[in-house]
This record gives structure tokens, C-alpha cells and sequence, in this order.
């Protein structure tokens, strides 16, 4: 069986980049509520901005980099998979709803058996 290792190298521009991206994100949230009084087209022009400046400084970096190989490879991976055909869903979502409601059953039938058993027969509580 063959182990992968995975090595983090993180360069001070990394760094940089990543704590660039918090503060913008931080700032977008500060201009989203000073500018409060400017109206509604401000506020959230501020905020977009801000944001989308953080996510274009975050994507830039290693840690962003990376991200969206793990994007990529999961759109090839998903690629992969074999899908059930639509009756092959209805069945197994009627076998699932069916073994549901059998535990249902199960569990009802056990608790009042138990509770005949414990306050009835044993206590000899009477309601």
C-alpha cells in the first residue's frame, strides 16, 4: 500500500499574502458598517470589493493555489462516478424508508413492552 506524504511549505510571501487577505476581509466588514450612514449601494459596494479583493490575494497564495487543484481534482473525481439510474434510487429509497419505519415498529413495541413490564408487573403502578 503506498502512503503519500504531504510536505507544508509555507514562504513568508505566503504568509504576507494570507494575513493581506484577513485584513481585507476585516476591512471590508469595517467599510461594510462606517459607511452605514452613505446608504445601501456603499455598504455593500464596500463589502463586494473588500472581498472579492481578499478571495483574488487569498487565491494567489500556496494555501489558494492548492485549493483550487483540490477543486479540480474533485471535479475529475466526480466525473468518475457512477450514478444509479432513477429507478435504482426510487428502490433503494423505498428499501431505507421501509427498514425506517420497521425500526419504528421495533422501538414502540419495545418501549411499551418494557414499560408493561417495569410499572405494571414490577412496581404495580396502576394509571
Amino acid at each position: 500500500m503506498a502512503t503519500t506524504q504531504v510536505e507544508t511549505v509555507t514562504t513568508g510571501a505566503d504568509k504576507a499574502k494570507l494575513a493581506a487577505a484577513v485584513v481585507l476581509v476585516i476591512a471590508a466588514l469595517a467599510g461594510f458598517y462606517i459607511l452605514g450612514k452613505q446608504g445601501a449601494l456603499a455598504q455593500w459596494g464596500a463589502l463586494i470589493v473588500g472581498l472579492v479583493a481578499a478571495a483574488a490575494v487569498f487565491f494567489v497564495s500556496e494555501p489558494g493555489k492548492e485549493l483550487i487543484g483540490f477543486g479540480r481534482e474533485s471535479v475529475k473525481e466526480v466525473r468518475k462516478v457512477v450514478w444509479p439510474t432513477r429507478k435504482e434510487a426510487i428502490q433503494m429509497t423505498a428499501y431505507v424508508f421501509a427498514f425506517v419505519v420497521i425500526m419504528a415498529l421495533f422501538l414502540f413495541v419495545t418501549d411499551k413492552t418494557l414499560e408493561w413490564v417495569f410499572y405494571d408487573l414490577i412496581l404495580g403502578w396502576k394509571r
